[in-house]
């Protein structure tokens, strides 16, 4: 198989002329395109229905050029679209497309591959809970197999998109006397987030199934993934996993590394990842496809023993702050404000941290 990587720029939710022109252009065929990661410009939080316009434009393409409808589209391709692009963080999507071809070649190094699962959807007192965490891990597995990736040391960056809780959502579980993890509907974000992130954990093995329950959910921060990144949002019911990580069976020119922020400052974290794919100068630079990183305010309310206000700004979300300030850490390292930071890192790396995943061509020298 040979994976292909492209990021690309928009100028407003529904800009989707640079996918245009790609497609056009012959860069890869539509039937190919496996995922779309995007940041969109809305606030983030539960009413940002960019991610939604975003995702509609998207499926919309997807289904006239195919000649299906939207929702086979949506069964066939992950649409995970990140709100918030706060600072100098640039809007943009990155297209992963997977071509499916047979390959002599016997022993090569490892090159990045794609694996792209759908779970069920969840019932609104599912979401935030052990049974999301354990329904994510099986499609976590499943997207490891399809990429072909035989070692989870090789995985790299796990994103995945899942669902929030509405007033709607809420109100239907109450009259079949059901109880939802939360009746804060932005609260719901981090809790879908945090257990989706803890399925990770238990697919790869990274915290031992018998410390996973509802009660460790969003409250045991030592409980984390090094490789997960979770994205909620209003426009979906069910969670959809994106696995990225290198496979022996994979073609092209492109592989992935990671690295893990402790804070959000942590610049060191960020040349390590560059180290991990083999960037080492500042001239090598032009290698990086695209960053991913997760951010969030630390729940101490501290970064290096320093108070911050964060986390008790009423005027602006935290997960607004944070995304500012890992993307600007980003940037000034990478040379380039569009990368893909999103907020919220519950049981996504260290409290306060977060993992962060670089793609990049390798060295033809």
């Amino acid at each position: 198989m040979l994976c292909k990587v492209y990021k690309v720029p928009m100028s407003a939710p529904d800009d989707i002329s640079g996918v245009k022109k790609l497609l056009t252009k012959g860069e890869f065929k539509a039937e190919d395109i496996v995922a779309f990661i995007g940041k969109t410009e809305g606030n983030g939080c539960v009413n940002d229905f960019t991610r939604g316009f975003t995702t509609f434009t998207l499926q919309t393409l997807m289904s006239e050029t195919l000649g299906i409808s939207r929702e086979e589209v949506a069964k066939k391709v992950a649409f995970v679209m990140s709100g918030g692009c706060e600072g100098i963080m640039s809007p943009h999507v990155t297209v992963f497309v997977k071509e499916e071809k047979e390959t002599k070649v016997i022993k090569k190094k490892k090159r990045l591959s794609i694996g792209v699962c759908h779970t069920r959807n969840f019932l609104p007192e599912e979401l935030g809970t052990i049974v999301q965490t354990k329904e994510v891990a099986k499609g976590v597995i499943k997207a490891i197999k399809q990429a072909k990736i035989d070692n989870f040391d090789d995985v790299h960056f796990v994103q995945i998109k899942c669902p929030l809780l509405t007033n709607e959502r809420i109100m239907e579980a109450k009259k079949r006397n059901k109880i939802v993890v939360t009746t804060d509907t932005y609260k719901s974000m981090g809790y879908s987030r945090g257990a989706s992130a803890l399925g990770v954990a238990l697919a790869l093995r990274e915290i031992d199934k018998d410390k996973l329950n509802n009660d460790v959910i969003c409250k045991e921060w030592n409980l984390y993934s090094k490789v997960a990144s979770a994205s909620a949002g209003i426009e979906l019911l069910n969670c959809e996993i994106i696995v990225l990580g290198n496979s022996k069976e994979a073609e092209g020119d492109l592989i992935i590394g990671h690295s893990m922020m402790k804070d959000s400052i942590d610049s060191e974290a960020v040349v390590k990842a560059l180290k991990n794919v083999g960037i080492n100068s500042e001239e090598e630079l032009l290698r990086v496809v695209n960053v991913f990183a997760k951010a969030e305010a630390d729940p101490t309310g501290n970064v290096r023993n320093r108070r911050n206000t964060m986390l008790t700004d009423s005027d602006f979300n935290h997960t607004r702050h944070a995304r500012a300030v890992v993307n600007a850490v980003i940037s000034s390292i990478i040379g380039d404000p569009m990368n893909y930071v999103s907020g919220g890192a519950e049981h996504q790396g260290p409290a306060g941290g977060g993992p962060i995943a670089i793609i990049a061509r390798v060295n033809r020298n």
